[in-house]
């Protein structure tokens, strides 16, 4: 299963951020947020220069050396995104050539190419009935082959339980973050909602992209068919 063939590279060079239009006002707005940067990490002070922004003075340092020192931070990567990717056995459904995993890899590999592109930071979380594996956020490209390592391996487990699994992650996650979660959703809407509510009550920014095969939309079968659960194993005729 290829993530990105030299033809998609290429068009995403032609398009620049083809994936960015679909989210280009919500990640503009996180870009221009009041929380500045989600990767800004204070490194050191340095003395005042007259003229500069008061905004980063350090009033603390102010109050104890009578001089003023403003706070320096390390380069700021717009974005601290993660990734997280559904691989259970309903994502490895196909009507047609492709399976909504791959559609799924693809849709990964682009945001994390993209989005490492314009330096944020991306990191990759994958999921069944567990976590499977959590590359942290980096802002560097040589850490995309180990991202698409992991979109390459990924194996259908029948079993799914999103909702545990979205609350184990938000509890890790300790830094403000773009989530973005691609997955088919099946499971009780109740249950999604709640996983994704505790994104937003620790401050983070949820994106969802839904995978759907259209025959499991519409339900066109001609002949007389059985019907079997990708994830219990269960069949109906």
């Amino acid at each position: 299963m290829p993530v990105l063939s030299e033809e998609t590279i290429a068009k995403l060079k032609k398009l620049q951020f083809s994936a960015h239009q679909i989210v280009e006002g919500f990640l503009i707005g996180l870009h221009q947020s009041p929380y500045h940067g989600f990767s800004v990490e204070f490194s050191d002070h340095r003395q005042y220069n007259p003229g500069e922004s008061l905004k980063d003075i350090d009033w603390k340092i102010v109050a104890k050396t009578e001089r003023y020192y403003v706070k320096r931070y390390e380069e700021e990567t717009n974005l601290r995104c993660y990734i997280i990717l559904d691989h259970s056995g309903s994502m490895f459904y196909q009507s047609g050539k492709r399976t909504k995993i791959d559609y799924a890899v693809e849709l990964a590999a682009a945001l994390a190419w993209l989005m490492m592109s314009q330096k944020d930071a991306v990191g990759l979380i994958t999921f069944n009935d567990a976590i499977t594996n959590m590359l942290l956020p980096k802002a560097f490209r040589s850490y995309l082959p180990q991202i698409f390592r992991v979109l390459l391996e990924v194996q259908p487990n029948q079993q799914t339980a999103i909702q545990p699994v979205l609350h184990k992650i938000a509890e890790s996650l300790r830094k403000r973050s773009l989530v973005i979660l691609i997955s088919d959703l099946l499971d009780e809407p109740e249950k999604i909602l709640s996983g994704l509510k505790h994104f937003r009550n620790r401050h983070h920014e949820v994106l969802v992209f839904h995978i759907q095969d259209l025959q499991e939309e519409e339900f066109k079968f001609k002949h007389e068919s059985i019907f079997v659960d990708a994830e219990t194993g269960e069949s109906i005729r």
